[in-house]
């Protein structure tokens, strides 16, 4: 089965997914968005207001900062796969349960994952920074780039919490100014080794890239 078509299996098994108890207050599930073939992915924390009625990640205003934030790396939204770690709004916004993560995160996000093998991986949250990096603290290595079992992890801080504390902005946008020379990094090591092969619990390691 190509990239593609697990992808749009994956899809279809989100938007009748009843394994959580997020589910039931859905308007509509948000699988993810963006080309099989993607180097960069990028994972927030769970959809919005917005994203429930349209079913698309990142459509409301924290979604219009990262389209900014995207072209300050000299990308396009249609070049990057976008994903969430929760595909079903939580009530009230609320932050996902450790159940939840656990469920969906297994379900989709780790099957997505394998069927996309992106170079790098954007976590924006803390939620999905805790699935790689376990333990960290975001103010404290937001923008450094790690080795997680051969693939580049960059943890980054979420667009909407940046709107919501501005002294957060410039922040973020220095950080995804960098993705253009991490990414160049991250082919780099794929062309001297098989860095983005899946290696068994490897402990992450910080490349001083900057």
């Amino acid at each position: 089965m190509t990239a593609e078509n697990t992808l749009f299996a994956i899809a279809q098994e989100v938007q009748s997914c009843t394994a959580c108890n997020l589910h039931k207050g859905r308007t509509r599930a948000v699988p993810g968005e963006g080309p099989a073939n993607a180097r960069i992915m990028l994972i927030g924390e769970g959809p919005g207001y917005h994203e429930d009625r349209q079913g698309r990640p990142f459509v409301g205003p924290s979604g219009q900062f990262l389209n900014d934030l995207l072209a300050m790396a000299g990308l396009r939204r249609d070049e990057v796969y976008i994903a969430n770690v929760v595909k079903c709004r939580p009530p009230q916004n609320r932050d996902p349960e450790p159940d939840e993560i656990a469920t969906c995160t297994k379900l989709f996000l780790m099957r997505q994952i394998a069927a996309i093998d992106p170079a790098v991986i954007v976590t924006l949250g803390r939620f999905s920074m805790g699935l790689f990096l376990p333990g960290e603290r975001i103010s404290r290595i937001h923008g450094q780039p790690r080795l997680v079992n051969g693939r580049l992890i960059v943890p980054m801080i979420h667009p909407a919490a940046a709107l919501h504390q501005p002294q957060n902005r410039p922040l973020l946008e220095a950080d995804f100014r960098r993705l253009p020379e991490i990414l160049a990094e991250a082919e780099r090591l794929h062309k001297q080794a098989s860095f983005l092969s899946p290696q068994a619990d490897e402990p992450p390691e910080q490349l001083r890239l900057f």
